[in-house]
């Protein structure tokens, strides 16, 4: 007798529905950014619209990681938005990332992550993936991402370069040009600037991408212009493209949409075909 029935407990099991494996995706925000971007640029909104449910956001406070879950229905596809330090260095963005990845990794376990990542955070996570290993990500989307650095980096640093005889005359003058407001904005993200300029030996973009990656899937989305659209004036085509990075030739699909460089609607209608 007990035979049959453990024949028959098997059968039950093997045509009993699996459980949904939920989509997991995390968004990364970039230089001058914070996590809001995601809503206020309306990408959150066409995520919703496609079916996704934010269920939380991350950050760091002096006492530590701050997990603010959200109220949301029931989905098997959430997202998460994090947010970063955008004025510091890399690495210690993607410190702070990594420790969000693993709180959200304790909420799903085993069930796999996408990362997202607008401009700067794009290196950040790819950053973070070198340094740190992939654990449960297993996709890494990035949005006009300066993988091999913008002129813009050395252009901000030569502004905020204020050494020399006359530097005390250059400063005023590119005080009264772009404010004291962004000139202090500049003069205190020095680090991360300095991380996005073209990669050289000495900079983290050289070191960085010819580093093993993890084996996991790379997506690259490039802005390009159009008839009516200058496209992307902060970092070229050919830099957002993984591509070309050497230690991800070939490996990374493109996606390549007419806007400039921030964040629009259209990113959320494509992330929602994507992911």
């Amino acid at each position: 007798m007990s035979i049959y029935r453990a024949l028959l407990l098997s059968i039950l099991i093997l045509a009993a529905p699996l459980a949904a494996q939920a989509k997991v995706a995390v968004l990364v925000h970039g230089y001058l950014s914070d996590a809001s971007t995601w809503e206020r640029s309306g990408v959150n909104a066409m995520l919703r619209q496609a079916g996704w449910q934010q269920a939380g956001y991350l950050g760091m406070s002096p006492a530590g990681l701050v997990d603010q879950p959200l109220p949301h229905k029931d989905s098997d596809k959430l997202f998460y938005t994090v947010n970063l330090p955008s004025l510091a260095p890399a690495p210690v963005q993607a410190s702070w990332l990594q420790a969000s990845l693993d709180r959200i990794s304790r909420k799903h376990p085993g069930e796999e992550i996408t990362i997202v990542g607008h401009s700067a955070g794009g290196v950040v996570a790819r950053l973070m993936l070198v340094q740190h290993g992939a654990g449960k990500v297993k996709r890494l989307i990035t949005i006009a991402a300066p993988h091999l650095g913008t002129d813009k980096a050395i252009r901000a640093l030569d502004a905020v370069d204020d050494g020399g005889m006359f530097g005390m005359i250059k400063e005023w003058m590119v005080r009264e040009e772009i404010g004291d407001r962004m000139y202090n904005t500049l003069e205190v993200s020095r680090g991360i600037l300095f991380n996005l300029v073209p990669p050289a030996p000495g900079t983290l973009l050289y070191w960085l991408n010819i580093q093993p990656h993890p084996d996991i899937e790379y997506i690259s989305i490039i802005r390009s212009g159009g008839y009516v659209i200058a496209g992307d004036l902060v970092v070229p085509p050919f830099s957002q493209d993984m591509n070309q990075v050497p230690a991800l030739r070939g490996k990374s699909k493109v996606y390549i949409t007419v806007q400039g460089h921030e964040l629009t609607p259209n990113d959320g209608r494509l992330l929602a075909e994507i992911l």
